[in-house]
């Protein structure tokens, strides 16, 4: 089907793969809890908009140059990786605000680390962007399924990606209103809250840890 080959080993696999936790669905999830269901789905636009672009990019070759480039591919890594970590010096630095203003009232207004300046969208696009790993897996993963004798390889591209995207949509909206249920409890307990974000945040250093190490 339109060059497309094994679809039910691409779908099987594709479930896998976006159920597994990263820090995009960490970030829509968090942004949901902590500002509810608009917001979530802006910072679940980000990764969206993310993946496209990294899938656009991986039918065109570029994340080959990647793999190929060990220093442009280390440019994009430790860039990544410490985007990531400073989300999770922020996330730290709101933890600690809230554990030391646990007892204050104004919790049950603004909710868990609110941030007015924050830009959910911009935000979530950034960490989706600068994650090579996630890069060479969609050329990886993508071009296992791509019958090379087809004639319109992006179309192929396109069809593998709109059930990737589909798959995303599905499994951010499950994060986003689980995330609105725990924002009610948020808003009432700052320890809970503080809990929460810190744990946000030290899973962020995590990612930044383990984007630092990745190899091409």
């Amino acid at each position: 089907m339109f060059g497309v080959v094994d679809l039910p080993t691409y779908l099987a696999g594709l479930v896998l793969i976006i159920l597994l936790p990263g820090p995009n669905s960490l970030y829509v999830l968090s942004v949901a809890a902590r500002r509810g269901v608009r917001s979530g789905y802006t910072a679940a636009a980000g990764v969206w908009c993310g993946d496209a672009v990294l899938m656009t990019l991986s039918a065109a070759g570029v994340a080959s140059l990647l793999q190929a480039n060990a220093v442009l591919f280390g440019i994009v890594k430790y860039a990544g990786a410490g985007y990531l970590a400073w989300l999770a010096v922020g996330m730290l630095r709101a933890a600690w605000g809230m554990w030391r203003g646990r007892g204050e009232e104004r919790a049950e207004e603004t909710g868990p680390a609110a941030a007015p300046g924050e830009r959910p969208f911009r935000r979530a696009l950034v960490v989706s962007l600068l994650n090579p790993k996630a890069i060479l897996f969609f050329i990886a993963f993508f071009v296992q399924f791509v019958d090379p004798a087809y004639a319109y390889p992006a179309l192929s591209f396109l069809v593998l990606g709109a059930f990737a995207q589909v798959a995303s949509v599905l499994y951010l909206s499950a994060l986003i209103f689980s995330g609105t249920r725990l924002a009610a409890a948020f808003r009432r307990r700052r320890r809970l809250s503080a809990g929460a974000t810190s744990a946000a945040g030290a899973l962020f250093l995590g990612f930044a840890a383990k984007l630092s190490t990745a190899s091409a």
